[in-house]
């Protein structure tokens, strides 16, 4: 077959595809596979969001999101070779710089974290500050993980080893709120929507640190935002797929600012139900309290990326040492 005949037929099935449910991916369009470090975590809710928007669509993409139960599983699976995209934590990609690895960010979907270092209800009244957590048991997502690095850094502005404490994974769903319930940890650090789903069965709660706005990412970091989830892929691939990662760019632009111009009402009811949970209400909530974390833009700002360089080289040596050039760790190039 030639190539005009290729091309005729190609055209043709994009206009007749268009016609159909915006949520239907392209068949035989390229395909890009994205692994997500916890789709339910409302950290990642643009990645969802786009597909339920049909944006990927629009751009002529299928796109397969993969859940992974934490953002170090998802990059395995880019190492691996089983997916091409991950929608990770940008401190991976630090990571991996600093290990002569080269993956690199092209578009953030978050200016503040969104995460905070949340008391146990039982253990509310033997501690009221990060230094009291000496000796006592603190879930994170998974030992080595975004959430580990943070609670790193608030053990050290308070004076402590990271050795201090006792880290357990706890996942960031419904583990984690199992886990401070149960008592199985003191403290740990949390993201939406499990914060609202364990205040709305436990009360107000303890709150000795957050990242979820501007106020608490310059209490914690001293920077005005501080990178978070993000689409990171190889840097390779990035280079020889500039279109698909422009595409995939764009989707995920068009969605933060759909995000901006909508009610938290607007947009649960926009989210699947298996990733929402039966509570629409509390889910709203979740969101409502959340919104002020995502990127209005997708640019990356290089302040926050050079303050994640000096915070990761306090507890990971790796970092410290090799001093990798974070500037080859991101581009914003396909959000201008």
């Amino acid at each position: 077959m030639n190539l005009s005949i290729r091309s005729g037929i190609s055209a043709f099935l994009l206009l007749t595809l268009a016609a159909c449910s915006r949520s239907t991916p392209i068949q035989g369009g390229p395909k890009v596979v994205i692994a997500v470090g916890g789709q339910a975590q409302l950290v990642y809710l643009p990645v969802t969001l786009a597909a339920q928007l049909g944006y990927y669509h629009d751009e002529g993409l299928e796109v397969e999101l993969h859940d992974f139960p934490g953002g170090s599983k998802a990059l395995e699976a880019l190492l691996g070779g089983s997916a091409d995209v991950v929608a990770g934590f940008f401190d991976h990609t630090v990571q991996m710089a600093a290990e002569g690895k080269h993956v690199r960010s092209f578009v953030a979907m978050l200016r503040y974290p969104g995460l905070a270092l949340i008391v146990s209800p039982a253990a509310s009244k033997k501690i009221s500050s990060p230094k009291d957590l000496a000796g006592l048991n603190v879930g994170v997502s998974a030992p080595g993980s975004s959430t580990h690095m943070l609670l790193n850094h608030l053990l050290l502005k308070s004076d402590l080893k990271a050795t201090d404490v006792s880290a357990i994974g706890i996942g960031m769903a419904a583990g984690a709120v199992a886990a401070m319930e149960s008592g199985k940890v003191d403290a740990a650090i949390m993201a939406e929507p499990a914060i609202t789903q364990l205040r709305a069965r436990k009360g107000e709660l303890q709150v000795l640190a957050h990242t979820q706005s501007l106020t608490g990412v310059r209490d914690v970091y001293g920077v005005s935002s501080y990178p978070a989830a993000v689409l990171y892929a190889d840097s390779g691939w990035v280079e020889k797929n500039q279109v698909l990662a422009s595409r995939l760019a764009k989707a995920i632009r068009r969605t933060l600012a759909w995000i901006q111009a909508h009610s938290a009402n607007d947009i649960a009811s926009k989210m699947p139900e298996n990733l929402r949970g039966a509570d629409l209400k509390l889910y709203t909530q979740a969101i409502s309290n959340s919104k002020d974390m995502f990127s209005p833009d997708g640019v990356l700002d290089d302040e926050g990326a050079q303050a994640m360089v000096r915070v990761l080289g306090e507890t990971l040596e790796r970092v410290r040492t090799a001093k990798p050039d974070v500037k080859q760790c991101y581009t914003n190039q396909f959000v201008y």
